[in-house]
């Protein structure tokens, strides 16, 4: 193969980035689209960067060292990636690549002024930007300079930004290359970025301008603030003139320098509204070439733009796909169920073909299109007055945007006299029978052991037709009248007795209190069963020694060897028995259980090894027992001493009973899908062993990178799509950086919610009352269960919890969570156990250290961060 090491811009586009690079091949691209000025030049292709790199083998093992080391380890990537710049600098330019660069540039004008700017193979891609990590170098003249300056861009591959950018992308360096752009100098009157689409908002009818003075650079660098346009339909809707007094200018023998800007031009605009409009136009012209949003750097020369970059804006949140053109809203199913992390395509599916209600997918995570529903009045209400007991920055969320005119049509109510489709079946003033809780668990148990006994003869295309029916009945007990009039029972009771012994005692939280240590709380008993499992274990120094040890998840068969270690295996399994179908994340059928991961849960077990006492599962349970008869009887006594205070009392009374008796099943619906899904996944892993032996796939959990229409289809065929595999695990892993909205339009706007509160003190973190009482103590911010490290008094602050995270619960003092409402798992334990708890506090594990003393109010739903900084060691 003929290596080629120049390429006219021209002659390249976007299809090209393995010859010249993300920003080479996009300006190649961008060169093509009618109406677009581009600045001529041409790439030093990646051909020429493979022959340098060649010169120094060395370089490969300073890679290998790179590549282990762990993206925190700040100060030997500084040291590596420092050597490894030298070495790529110190490299004599070969004589004929040398002189097919200068020869190219004695055709464009060797004494002309250029731009040198680096482009990598893996820059200004679509899930991964890379932008700022390699180096530009303007206003170069003169083929040494410019031969001097292309060695540096290859050298920037390796800065310690670029390299830490990596790794933490998880891109291997070996495989990421260098072109070097070199193009004609634009001398700008102005210049600046154009986002297609609002950066902040994610609005994608919104473009965004930024412009100042003089070079680009001036902004980039942060040396001036720019103007600020924005601009919908063509209209300049909104404007922010700054103050520029500085601008950065291209010297006539090389290089810039900051330069003052007149007094009297430092206020006027870089740019007119007419311009800014013009500048739009263009940018639209280049999304629609590209076909996502863009991030845009042009220059204005004599009242003509030329685009200099464009690259996907990486960090919008991608918008569900629909089949019209009409306006959509759109709410998060993973803030209701406390788990916003990206799920692969097998868990979506899944979750989409068992949900009671159509969702939709968009950057690994689904949503509920709740447009008609915000349409009509009556539903209107009854969606609103649910989001509000969920999640009141939802329900902020959605009053934005229905203040908006017009954005969501209005539409009368289709039938007056039934309830909205999805509201709660109003309360009809007689008590349900307790009794229905134990036949409810009794009748899930039953359809769950069918379930197990028939899918046992089920394999290949015959497994996936008995799961279409399984789903069904997995919906039917879900959709069973009963079933929901049951939640809706201990639901309605919390809210009652909350709201009315607020109006008749001034009291808030009351039924935080009246629910502890309530019955039939299956993921309460999940928490206390594991304090249990650790009485079994504390007694045997040899089985403490043994687990503290513990690496792999294969711990279970040697655990026997040790004196104790039968009775410790027997308890560890018996709790994975009943409970180990439950895992982090546990929505995603695709995560890992405990019963396929039991390493899980051995930190657990250790620490209430070390920080209980014997019995404690027990002594908990009936200390909230007491203390929540206590409270009845206080309640019911000051009740009786008001006017007409029997009938409230026995109200209450009425109420309390209804509560106690139904608020432990609200966890049991969600115990039920997931034991569905744990033999749902073990059949699907079964049949995606089968296509391993057969070598139609080359790793059993490839399947998870599939919808189960997909999985069913390379069973039935035995053929599979490599590409679309690796495509899904590219996608998957870029959905961790994007933040999930709680709303979402069909523009692209992620709309965030307010409190819009004025009880609360000066720099408190608000968040919703969900657990009664106030505690101060250290906060631990625990991003992934498994690296919980917790004492007796500490206070947890984690993104979400979800029923998995109730063991660490019985150790805890206190609870806050970025995500969650007044219903929500995290929130009911939280009351079970009588943790004083606050939910939805955004940002709160960056905006509260690990360490620092905190106090949590969870009756008025606020944080206060009592120490400026850490006061205790980070967890590993």
């Amino acid at each position: 193969m003929i290596e080629q090491y120049v390429v006219d811009l021209h002659e390249v586009d976007e299809t090209q980035v393995a010859v010249v690079g993300g920003k080479g091949a996009h300006l190649g691209g961008l060169s093509r689209i009618e109406g677009i000025r581009v600045p001529g030049g041409f790439c030093v292709t990646t051909d020429a960067f493979r022959r340098i790199m060649a010169e120094a083998p060395s370089i490969d093992g300073l890679l290998e060292q790179v590549s282990r080391l762990n993206p925190d380890d700040r100060e030997v990537i500084r040291t590596l990636s420092a050597q490894i710049r030298r070495t790529v600098e110190g490299i004599a330019i070969p004589g004929d690549l040398a002189a097919a660069i200068t020869g190219t540039l004695g055709r464009l004008g060797e004494q002309a002024a250029y731009a040198v700017r680096s482009s990598a193979t893996a820059e200004d891609l679509p899930t991964a930007s890379f932008a700022g990590q390699q180096d530009t170098y303007l206003n170069v003249v003169g083929p040494t300079a410019i031969l001097q300056h292309v060695s540096r861009c290859w050298a920037s591959l390796f800065s310690e930004r670029a390299v830490t950018y990596r790794q933490r992308n998880g891109i291997d360096h070996r495989t990421v290359l260098m072109a070097v752009v070199v193009q004609r100098m634009a001398f700008p009157h102005a210049a600046g970025i154009l986002f297609t689409a609002d950066p902040v908002t994610g609005n994608r009818k919104v473009a965004t301008v930024d412009a100042g003075f003089g070079l680009g650079e001036a902004l980039v660098s942060g040396l001036v603030n720019p103007d600020v346009f924005k601009v919908r339909h063509g209209e300049v809707v909104a404007k922010a003139i700054a103050a520029k007094q500085r601008a950065v200018h291209a010297l006539p023998a090389g290089g810039t320098q900051e330069v003052a800007i007149d007094t009297q031009r430092q206020e006027q605009p870089a740019l007119t509204d007419a311009q800014v409009v013009r500048l739009v136009e263009l940018g639209r012209r280049i999304e629609a070439h590209f076909g996502r949003p863009q991030d845009i750097e042009w220059c204005l020369v004599d009242d003509d733009f030329q685009v200099v970059q464009s690259r996907p804006i990486t960090t919008l949140f991608p918008i569900p796909t629909a089949d019209d053109q009409e306006n959509h809203v759109y709410v998060s199913v993973g803030h209701g169920q406390m788990m916003t992390d990206p799920m692969k395509p097998l868990g979506l599916s899944m979750w989409q073909l068992t949900a009671m209600v159509p969702m939709h997918e968009a950057g690994g995570r689904l949503f509920v299109d709740v447009t008609r529903r915000l349409a009509a009045p009556a539903s209107r209400a009854a969606l609103l007055d649910a989001m509000g007991k969920g999640d009141p920055l939802i329900r902020d969320a959605l009053e934005t945007v229905l203040d908006r005119d017009g954005f969501v049509p209005s539409v009368p109510d289709a039938d007056p006299g039934r309830p909205p489709a999805g509201g709660a079946p109003a309360p009809d003033g007689t008590d349900p029978d307790p009794a229905i809780v134990t036949e409810l668990i009794e009748r899930s148990q039953e359809s769950i052991a069918a379930l197990e006994r028939d899918i046992r003869t089920k394999t290949g295309p015959a497994l996936f037709d008995f799961l279409v029916e399984a789903f069904e009945e997995h919906k039917r007990v879900l959709g069973d009248p009963l079933n929901i009039r049951a939640i809706m029972a201990g639901m309605q009771a919390t809210w009652w007795l909350n709201d009315k012994l607020q109006e008749w005692l001034g009291e808030k939280n009351a039924a935080d209190t009246l629910t502890l240590s309530a019955p039939d709380n299956v993921t309460s008993e999940m928490g206390l069963a594991l304090l249990d499992v650790a009485d079994v274990i504390r007694p045997h120094a040899e089985v403490v020694a043994f687990l503290q040890g513990v690496e792999d998840d294969g711990f279970l068969d040697e655990l026997a060897k040790p004196a104790g270690g039968t009775e410790a295996r027997h308890a560890i399994e018996a709790y994975l028995d009943r409970y180990g179908m439950r895992c982090v994340g546990e929505i995603d059928i695709t995560r890992p259980r405990w019963r396929e991961r039991p390493s899980t849960l051995v930190p657990v077990i250790l620490d209430h090894v070390r920080n209980f006492e014997p019995g404690a599962a027990e002594r908990r349970f009936e200390q909230g027992r007491q203390k929540a008869q206590r409270k009845e009887q206080d309640v019911l006594s000051r009740l009786r001493a008001l006017p007409d205070g029997d009938g409230k009392a026995d109200e209450a009374k009425r109420m309390i009973d209804r509560v106690r008796a139904f608020i432990g099943y609200r966890e049991y619906p969600k115990y039920d899908i997931i034991s569905r899904y744990f033999v749902y996944k073990q059949a699907l892993l079964a049949e995606a062993e089968r296509l391993v032996s057969a070598g139609v796939l080359p790793e059993k959990e490839d399947v998870f990178y599939l919808t189960f229409q997909e999985l069913h289809d390379v069973v039935r065929s035995h053929q599979v799509d490599g590409p679309l595999i690796q495509q899904r695990k590219d996608a998957f892993r870029s959905y961790h950086a994007l933040t999930p909205p709680r709303v979402l339009t069909s523009d692209g706007e992620a709309v965030t919610g307010a409190y819009r509160r004025d009880d609360v003190p000066a720099g408190a973190l608000v968040g919703v009352p969900v657990s009664a009482g106030t505690v101060e103590g250290r906060a631990r911010v625990v991003l992934d269960m498994a690296d919980a490290d917790l004492e007796a008094g500490d206070i947890l602050v984690t993104p979400f919890t979800d029923p998995s995270w109730s063991p660490l619960f019985v150790g805890i003092a206190g609870l806050v969570t970025e995500v969650g409402g007044l219903m929500t798992h995290g929130a009911v334990i939280a009351r079970e156990y009588g943790l004083p708890a606050v939910v939805g506090v955004e940002q709160a594990t960056r905006l509260i250290r690990d360490g620092q003393r905190i106090r949590v109010h969870g009756t008025d739903g606020y944080v206060e961060i009592l120490s400026p900084s850490p006061a205790g060691p980070r967890p590993s």
